[in-house]
């Protein structure tokens, strides 16, 4: 492997927060700010008031004299909603407020744990406070109109003493909590947090939005710069597009999906690798299990609530079982055996 690699090093390894099992943490993203242009594309300060428009939707963001919360900066709000969702997946209420280990969410999100590391989160959680919204985009049903931060507020519970966090609490927006109830997220690449370039980042949200588990995506320049919320020239953008692309060709190194450049038509094309599995809106039809299934599986799992594992099952299922209600109950057998009884 070459210095010029495009990913970043895989920083621990030996992590297990990304399991690649649908029953254990992934990381996810909102849609809303997939599909949006939230945050920024620059490494450097950006104090650049935005708004955005497309299709009915009005999208306004203002940052704070520490400019915008950037495409890096979300990696919390990742980190965030992972957490939440798997302890819904456990049959857990989601709190608003959620506290974490910063060395967790470093290691989860491939960032250094070094006190350069911490700073940079200190300053990312600074960023995602001060930066706010408004839009009239609908999260979890409800249209909201009124401004808002990324997260209302954030907190050092415990600081070592070099200065580094140690346990930190985050006070989502409603937003972004109606978001995660209505569970309006998609699971994204652990690769995703090694991509080195912002606009990549940003490239691989909006194909995960947009070409999901499509064979193909494709989308003018003129709308992916829209999308991206970039403040380049058109030409200036497609030079850095048809970058990443040439790059993606040579390594292939984006995540899910093959990236490439029709030139004559000025389209940015997203292949999927077909690496990508089921979300909420691919749920099998599954029809309605016997009443008495019911009983059977609070014996298979005891404790544990069996109409919030009948969802969980419902969602992983790629396909209709020939017999649902044994297949149930093999599911909770299963999941009684990876978690044990409910605490």
């Amino acid at each position: 492997m070459t210095t010029d690699y495009p990913l970043l090093p895989d920083r621990h390894p030996q992590g297990d927060f990304f399991v690649c099992d649908i029953l254990d943490a992934a990381p996810k993203g909102d849609v809303g700010s997939m599909e949006h242009p939230i945050f920024s594309l620059s490494t450097k300060p950006d104090t650049r008031p935005r708004k955005y428009e497309h299709n009915g939707m009005t999208v306004e963001i203002k940052p704070s004299t520490d400019g915008l919360a950037t495409v890096h900066d979300r990696d919390i709000l990742i980190y965030c909603i992972s957490s939440l969702i798997k302890g819904m997946n456990e049959g857990k209420e989601p709190q608003q407020v959620i506290r974490f280990q910063a060395a967790d969410l470093l290691k989860a999100t491939n960032r250094m744990t070094t006190g350069r590391g911490y700073t940079l989160l200190k300053a990312a959680m600074e960023r995602l406070a001060g930066t706010r919204i408004s839009t009239n985009i609908t999260t979890g049903g409800q249209e909201i109109f009124e401004t808002f931060g990324l997260i209302e507020r954030a907190r050092i519970v415990r600081e070592t003493r070099d200065g580094r966090m140690q346990e930190v609490e985050v006070k989502l927006s409603d937003w972004v909590f109606n978001a995660i109830r209505a569970q309006e997220v998609l699971t994204l690449s652990r690769e995703y947090f090694r991509l080195r370039k912002p606009l990549e980042r940003r490239i691989y949200e909006l194909a995960r939005k947009h070409c999901g588990r499509q064979p193909e995506w494709r989308v003018s320049m003129a709308v992916l710069q829209k999308k991206c919320g970039s403040g380049s020239t058109l030409r200036e953008f497609r030079r850095l597009v048809l970058a990443i692309a040439k790059e993606d060709a040579e390594y292939g190194h984006m995540p899910d999906y093959e990236i490439r450049v029709d030139d004559e038509k000025d389209h940015l094309i997203a292949r999927s690798r077909g690496t990508v599995g089921p979300d909420a809106s691919d749920i099998v039809d599954i029809p309605a299990l016997d009443p008495e299934v019911y009983e059977m599986a609070r014996a298979a799992a005891p404790g544990w609530d069996v109409r919030m594992i009948e969802q969980e099952w419902r969602r992983w299922a790629t396909e209709r079982p020939r017999n649902p209600e044994m297949a149930f109950l093999g599911f909770c057998r299963k999941w009684a055996e990876r978690r044990g009884r409910p605490s």
